[in-house]
């Protein structure tokens, strides 16, 4: 495919503004939500894992559904779906309901990540694909707009810690859904071809893992999820018990630097290789962590913005400059199992791990506390940065370490001529 028009260019944009934004209009703060409501422990955590949950058995209706249906449908179903069910969630009354609700809205909403981009690379030359793709960080960092607005138009009105999020989220999955209705045809690319549950969970690209040096790539990638989860699933709780209101937008801040340190990643990548680029991506975990507990211990709160501004680099270092890795190790035909795999274990195990984890090291440092005669927990938030902070750096001193980069040591090593 050499071109596109701009009719199709525009409406393959704003189908990944909307799917982005869709999602982060409620996830960014429900952690806040469900601390308001009373939602602790085991339950909460459930709750929390509705993404990982979902990543998990998702692939699996990605795959049914790519060998009978036109992509595009797919996607607008799946957004009907999510649309109905987080309308559902925003009225649930009991945390076992609002669990499930969400858990079926994941298991809806995760194949759309991979529908999303087969769409727009179905259309767009692979040049443009960056072009299309980044509109999907703008959605996310746009979905703070919503508290901003409740906020102007109904004389300061704050949405963060409510359910109203959750109709948000389902207000724009039903505009993406109708959106969908107008995107090109793209048929189903695997149509006639045998249903593999092996092969799209990438379970044939287990094979990599003899290679010690990529087990290992493995095993710190998913450590690591813990905490990158402890941001992703936990800081709006954090930032509201700190004061802060508009907590969806201010979070949005890292997605608006994620747009413009995603185009320092291909250099990064390109320039020092995976090994450094990825081990930067772990620094960069350290910096947020030292920048939340330096904020809290001196009191210095304008540091938690360093923190939130540094989540461009963690991802796109981190999560990008590994599935780039991968990509060059992988076999050609294995490639796409390869990246399905990563996607299983890093979105999947590890963030499910991580939110377990990250919820009981949370309720480890809470205890309830007196104030004004009135009862409230209190976390110690200083103490779980510090555990934060020292894991993360053990994670990128073991793999600055540790790791070897073959595929750049190979491509350095001086050719041998034959005598």
């Amino acid at each position: 495919m050499n071109s596109m028009s701009m009719s199709v260019r525009i409406r393959l944009s704003i189908m990944m503004f909307l799917q982005y934004m869709m999602f982060a209009v409620w996830w960014v703060q429900l952690a806040g939500y469900l601390a308001k409501i009373g939602v602790t422990g085991t339950m909460k955590a459930l709750i929390l894992s509705s993404m990982a949950l979902g990543s998990l058995v998702s692939p699996i209706f990605g795959m049914i559904a790519d060998r009978h249906f036109a992509s595009q449908k797919v996607l607008m179903a799946m957004n009907f779906a999510c649309a109905g069910l987080l309308f559902l969630a925003a009225m649930a009354s009991s945390p076992v309901a609002l669990f499930v609700l969400l858990l079926l809205a994941m298991i809806c909403y995760m194949p759309t990540w991979s529908l999303t981009s087969a769409v727009a690379m179905a259309h767009a030359p692979s040049e443009k694909f960056p072009q299309i793709r980044v509109f999907g960080s703008i959605g996310w960092a746009a979905a703070g707009l919503f508290g901003l607005t409740a906020a102007r138009l109904f004389d300061g009105t704050r949405i963060d810690g409510t359910n109203i999020p959750l109709y948000c989220g389902a207000g724009t999955a039903l505009v993406a859904a109708l959106l969908n209705l107008t995107l090109p045809n793209t048929p189903p690319p695997a149509k006639g071809k045998p249903a593999s549950i092996i092969d799209v969970l990438g379970l044939r690209a287990l094979g990599l893992l003899k290679s010690g040096n990529f087990a290992f790539f493995m095993f710190i990638s998913m450590i690591a999820m813990i905490p990158f989860t402890m941001y992703f699933s936990f800081a709006s709780q954090f930032l509201m018990s700190q004061g802060f209101t508009q907590v969806t937008a201010v979070m949005s801040w890292g997605q608006v630097a994620e747009i413009f340190i995603m185009l320092l990643v291909p250099i990064a990548l390109t320039r020092y290789g995976a090994k450094w680029a990825i081990t930067a991506g772990l620094g960069a975990l350290v910096v947020r962590y030292v920048a939340f507990l330096v904020g809290g211990t001196l009191g210095q709160p304008w540091l938690y913005y360093i923190a939130i501004l540094i989540h461009g680099a963690i991802f796109g270092l981190l999560i990008v400059g590994g599935q780039v890795y991968v990509d060059k190790k992988a076999p050609p035909e294995i490639k796409a199992q390869a990246q399905g795999l990563v996607g299983l274990l890093l979105f999947g195990v590890g963030m499910l791990i991580g939110t377990f984890a990250s919820e009981h090291l949370i309720n480890m440092y809470t205890a309830e506390t007196m104030v004004e005669t009135v009862a409230t927990q209190v976390t110690n938030w200083n103490t779980v940065w510090f555990i934060m902070t020292v894991l993360s750096a053990i994670l990128m001193a073991a793999f600055g370490l540790l790791f070897r980069d073959e595929m750049r040591e190979k491509a350095a090593a001086p050719a041998v001529v034959p005598a």
